[in-house]
């Protein structure tokens, strides 16, 4: 697909992060740019950098998720691009002793659910409603009318200790990619997903140095955290070539995670 002032897009999770670096992207590119987010105060900012809208979305609410593409679209017209950053991690073990009083824990279900719920069924909620709109547009070249590009993360793959919860949530979001490219063959809709390893963004930010530095040192080359710009560049490519559909691609300079 070819990017210009005509296209909308709609990014979750774009007032920071991953999310936040294709927000500036496709502003970049002539993009007309939504932001979907819970924070408003950093959403708003970012929105009005880029000259693009903000809307105060919860990817667990189908009423919340369907007043954010009403505004959206109201601003902008139907979009064309979703890309979907929003996202939790919790890192509980499934069961163990606590370290201090020797008590027998377990991961909360209640959690289990809500990381489910946001990362996975999210995103699933977002793209469903994007693509639903998509599906009333005329083709563009190749017969294109949209395209989604979704967020895991290579724990789908290579989750470590404690991240039980956010590994299900991320392989079931590479599991259902083709599945729903193959739902959209016959309508134009192209679907892909991102696996990010370890990224410099605000959660990581939150970590002492030394951890940061630590995290780096074992990514096999090159021997750094990942530049969200990174991410972007690679959803950018996603989203302009027509011929990626239905794939899930690492985005981790060879990383292989450790147990912990």
């Amino acid at each position: 697909m070819k990017l210009s002032a005509d296209i909308a897009a709609v990014v979750t999770g774009g007032a920071s992060g991953l999310g936040e670096a294709v927000v500036r992207q496709l502003a970049a590119d002539g993009v007309k740019v939504a932001i979907f987010d819970m924070n408003a105060e950093r959403g708003q900012s970012v929105a009005a950098e880029v000259g693009g809208i903000f809307c105060a979305v919860d990817v667990q609410s189908d009423e919340s998720v369907a007043a954010g593409f009403e505004r959206a679209r109201a601003a902008h017209g139907q979009e064309r691009i979703l890309v979907n950053c929003a996202g939790i991690s919790r890192g509980i073990k499934t069961a163990g002793r606590d370290r201090k009083t020797g008590e027998i824990k377990m991961f909360p279900s209640a959690t289990f659910d809500q990381v489910i719920q946001i990362n996975l069924v999210g995103s699933f909620r977002c793209l469903a409603y994007s693509a639903a709109g998509m599906l009333s547009l005329d083709p563009l070249e190749h017969g294109e009318r949209g395209v989604i590009v979704n967020t895991a993360s290579v724990a789908a793959q290579d989750g470590q200790v404690g991240q039980s919860a956010y590994a299900a949530s991320k392989a079931g979001v590479v599991g259902m990619t083709l599945p729903i490219a193959r739902d959209f063959m016959g309508d134009g809709i192209r679907i892909n997903t991102i696996l990010p390893g370890l990224f410099a963004t605000p959660m990581m930010a939150g970590l002492p140095e030394p951890v940061q530095q630590s995290l780096a040192g074992t990514v096999p080359f090159p021997q750094r955290l990942g530049d969200p710009q990174e991410y972007a560049d690679t959803a950018r490519f996603l989203i302009t070539n027509s011929y990626m559909n239905g794939e899930s691609i690492r985005l981790d300079g060879a990383l292989r995670m450790a147990p912990r």
